[in-house]
């Protein structure tokens, strides 16, 4: 297989560096080894709760670098401490699992895999989000803060988290004393492909960088009967699809417009026969916010319209509406500190150069990375956006119109060599500088 694409090694080439390793070269000599364990994990993607051989792979490439490996953190998760002199704790973060998605990209390395989910339905699973590029990374960054040594002091803390895509893997980890059994860190790194930005690009939002996500269960309650004869009945229909409408209005009508605040009714289901009036009819929403508060409120509003639009529909209020939030599958907005993601950018642009690192707008997509920032102790975060695309694709879509494969899209092949060798490049170029200002000071 051809090792890299032509759009690399022209952009490597344009690339500046001001630090004073030079870590294009440090890395494309270890971009053979990252590829072959990109394709490795690309091949043998696991659903969330089951990265078991995932998190195996990666405790053996952080043991055989030297780093003291814990196994079965939160589940699958994975850390690795490597203490390097007295200075700060930087925590550098990468999720594991893979999506239940039969890949469609035709390429020769598409992963094959099929499972059992939770439901005993069978599945392909696909790393459609890019988390195989996220681990190829965080193990390359590792390689070179390791071959570097001499250039940092302080701690460097590795965490492979699992169960990312269902909201559950952060929480496990922290709950089972991430920042207590191993070290609270000064500084928390993530990164993440994007899909609209292309390879050797990278883009930072500093403030709120992702959203609050909520899935809720609305169960509307009425009174059935024959559809010939509807004055004798309550049709829950009818008032599930008032509810639908005037959920609508929360945003619209009562959370400030400065305020970014989405409610999206995912799944409605009810009924059995065309002249049947059912009993029931259940609602699925997921809620996005930044702000805690516009979540709260999202949430007390729902409440408040769904029961009562029943009460107005005549329902007594022993069957008002049941509002089931799933607290499990809740996450926190991701605030980037607007300080560690200033000094981020200054370093990634030291290193890719300045016309390769962009200023990222706030996405209402979520990640549960916004957890380690939400302790008591309220430690600064910055996830970052890797791009993707390879480049002439990109250009081909801007020129075009065309829509590009989005992330969780059956079809997403980012442009690997390119997208890896750069977020290891960015990556480590803000360690470097984070543990070096920290030191200095």
């Amino acid at each position: 297989m051809k090792l890299f694409t032509s759009s690399l090694l022209l952009i490597l080439a344009s690339q500046v560096n001001a630090h004073d390793i030079d870590l294009s070269k440090s890395v494309l000599k270890q971009l053979p080894d990252l590829e072959s364990l990109y394709l490795h994990l690309h091949q043998h993607p696991e659903l969330s709760y089951k990265e078991q051989k995932t998190g195996q792979r990666l405790a053996k490439e952080l043991t055989a670098l030297g780093f003291t490996v814990t196994e079965g953190v939160g589940g699958f998760g994975v850390v690795g401490m490597l203490e390097n002199g007295i200075g700060p704790t930087i925590m550098i973060r990468s999720d594991t699992d893979g999506l239940p998605i039969i890949e469609q990209t035709g390429k020769p390395y598409a992963s094959k895999v099929k499972t059992l989910d939770a439901n005993n339905n069978e599945v392909g699973v696909m790393h459609g989000c890019g988390h195989d590029i996220h681990m190829t990374s965080f193990i390359g960054t590792a390689q070179q803060l390791v071959m570097h040594k001499a250039q940092w002091q302080g701690t460097l803390m590795m965490v492979a988290q699992p169960a990312e895509e269902v909201g559950g893997g952060a929480k496990a980890m922290l709950k089972e004393g991430l920042f207590s059994r191993f070290a609270q860190p000064d500084h928390v790194l993530g990164l993440h492909v994007s899909a609209s930005l292309p390879a050797g690009k990278v883009a930072i939002a500093p403030g709120y960088a992702l959203a609050n996500v909520d899935s809720v269960d609305i169960t509307v309650k009425g009174k059935g009967g024959h559809g010939a004869y509807p004055h004798t009945t309550i049709d829950p229909v009818v008032i599930a699809s008032r509810i639908v409408l005037a959920l609508q209005t929360i945003a619209s009508r009562e959370i400030s417009p400065l305020e970014p605040s989405v409610i999206t009714v995912g799944s409605i289901h009810g009924g059995s026969k065309h002249n049947i009036i059912s009993n029931e009819v259940t609602l699925q929403l997921t809620l996005r916010s930044y702000n805690p508060k516009v979540r709260t409120q999202q949430i007390a509003a729902i409440k408040r319209l769904t029961q009562g639009i029943a009460l107005s529909a005549g329902l007594p209020k022993a069957l008002a509406p049941e509002v089931y939030v799933h607290k499990d599958e809740t996450i926190p907005s991701t605030y980037n500190n607007p300080e560690l993601a200033n000094v981020m950018t200054a370093s990634i642009k030291a290193e890719l150069g300045e016309e390769n690192v962009v200023k990222a707008e706030p996405v209402m997509a979520g990640e549960d990375f916004g957890m380690y920032g939400r302790t008591d102790e309220n430690l600064p975060i910055t996830i970052f956006w890797l791009g993707g695309v390879e480049p002439r694709s990109y250009a081909t879509s801007v020129k075009n119109g065309d829509t590009l494969p989005s992330l969780h899209s059956s079809q997403f092949a980012p442009d690997y060599p390119l997208t890896i060798t750069t977020g290891v490049r960015a990556m480590t170029a803000s360690a470097l500088d984070l543990f070096n200002q920290s030191t200095s000071k």
